[in-house]
């Protein structure tokens, strides 16, 4: 390569990005259609080989210029992705993103300002700051003084309600069910808490009754981490009776509603979360129900004071005079330094939408979610675990074993046709379908169910 690439950024940026676009979106288009389904065909040494044979050699001695490397790698990448805009790509909350959602996410990356100092990014921190108040605000109503920072998702925001926790009140002691997500238990270890209490309740929810006896039996400090959304069954724990509990014992109260805080968005399914706004601290995802690319993650907190332990000085990025003059001061709103504006696409999102456009987007989802199981249920080969809450489904041929639910699943992998999960539930493994495609049609549902059945009887 001779002539050096163009940058993406300044007046001419748009004019140097316009052609890439077009090829990327060509590459893409194609390697869709080279894939033919939700998911490349062949197993894992076939998509291994495609991928090898597209980068490879990985930094030739000559380069082959911008748009064969492009189209060629894109292609390939777009050929053995597993396609979340498919319907019958349904294994893990692992949304179809919005267009509209993603294209603002292109313009952050061109722009690349990083949240860490408010002279790298000017605009975008006044934009996170405001939008994060507003979230704040529907997640924790009635607060005085709510606030929210921005997270790569679930994991890193259950570590801020530990941490936090954890910074008021030392060596704390955390209760959680015991199908709470993994990293609950990640974040204890990462910050040198003691291994958490799990709860005994049905299908690893967290059962009041127990919980009370816990934090009698437990002296404090304690934490308690609630659930709204389970990853496995899509369970939310009762949270107004646990909330009760925790007002009861004087202990603090994180919910992990990753999954299930998009059913704010929706007059009809918010009740599901009542009791969600007694919570100290709540991880909320958007790019599970809310449809935004990766990542999107919020973590809420009913008193900002709360983030006060975040606070950090370095010289040259919030030099104490700088503070003073007023200059915004970044570094206490993540644990992260170089950041994106993640905030960017959320906000275009709420904008272009509103409450009415996202409460259409979550009722749709829901709604596909409820008529696949009872489609399911009008299937007497097949067996439904229960009606769902939130887009999962939990469903298995009746009569069948665990290895063979197991086989049937990884059978559909390798024919690329669907892309389903797995959990337990009952003590039995289910085929999960996590349905966050709000365009799903009941035929798009029958065909899903029909692979499953004729995988059964392969």
């Amino acid at each position: 390569m001779t002539t050096p690439p163009p940058l993406a950024g300044g007046t001419a940026g748009p004019d140097a990005l316009r052609p890439l676009i077009d090829l990327v979106l060509g590459a893409l288009r194609e390697g869709a259609a080279d894939r033919g389904g939700p998911f490349p065909p062949g197993g894992p040494d076939t998509v291994a080989a495609v991928t090898r044979r597209a980068v490879e050699p990985v930094l030739p001695d000559h380069g082959t210029g911008t748009g064969e490397a492009l189209h060629r790698l894109v292609r390939a990448v777009a050929y053995g992705a597993a396609d979340p805009a498919d319907p019958r790509c349904a294994a893990h909350l692992h949304t179809p993103p919005l267009a509209l959602a993603v294209a603002a996410d292109l313009a952050a990356a061109a722009l690349n300002p990083s949240l860490d100092s408010w002279d790298q990014a000017p605009a975008a921190s006044e934009l996170e700051r405001t939008v994060c108040a507003v979230l704040a605000a529907e997640v924790h109503p009635g607060a005085e003084s709510p606030d929210a920072l921005v997270t790569t998702g679930g994991t890193e925001s259950n570590q801020l309600g530990l941490l936090t926790a954890r910074e008021r009140h030392g060596a704390i002691q955390v209760l959680c069910g015991a199908g709470a997500h993994h990293s609950v238990r990640r974040a204890a270890w990462l910050l040198g808490l003691p291994e958490p209490v799990a709860v005994p309740g049905a299908d690893g929810g967290l059962d009041p009754g127990a919980l009370d006896e816990a934090l009698t039996e437990l002296p404090g400090p304690r934490l308690v981490v609630a659930t709204a959304g389970s990853t496995d069954t899509g369970r939310i724990d009762p949270l107004p009776a646990i909330a009760d509990i925790c007002a009861r014992h004087r202990t603090e109260l994180h919910i992990d509603a990753s999954y299930g805080g998009g059913l704010l968005f929706s007059p009809t399914h918010r009740t599901a979360l009542a009791g969600l706004e007694r919570a100290d601290s709540v991880a909320l995802d958007l790019h599970k129900i809310g449809w935004q690319p990766v990542a999107a993650g919020l973590f809420t907190v009913a008193d900002r004071a709360r983030l006060a332990p975040l606070g950090l000085t370095a010289d040259y990025l919030n030099a104490d005079d700088d503070t003073e003059a007023g200059l915004p001061d970044l570094l206490g709103r993540s644990l992260r330094t170089t950041r994106r504006p993640d905030i960017l696409k959320v906000a275009v999102t709420l904008g272009a939408l509103g409450r009415d456009g996202l409460a259409a987007l979550v009722d749709r989802t829901v709604g596909v979610a409820r008529l696949f199981a009872e489609l399911v249920e009008r299937r007497p080969p097949l067996e439904l675990w229960e009606r769902p809450t939130l887009p999962t489904v939990l469903f298995r041929p009746v009569g069948a074993t665990d290895e063979r639910v197991a086989t049937i699943r990884r059978d559909l992998l390798t024919d690329g046709s669907a892309v389903l999960g797995r959990a337990r539930a009952d003590g039995r493994l289910w085929l999960k379908a996590t349905l966050l495609n709000p365009y799903a049609t009941p035929g798009d549902l029958e065909k899903l169910i029909d692979l499953v059945e004729g995988s059964t009887h392969r």
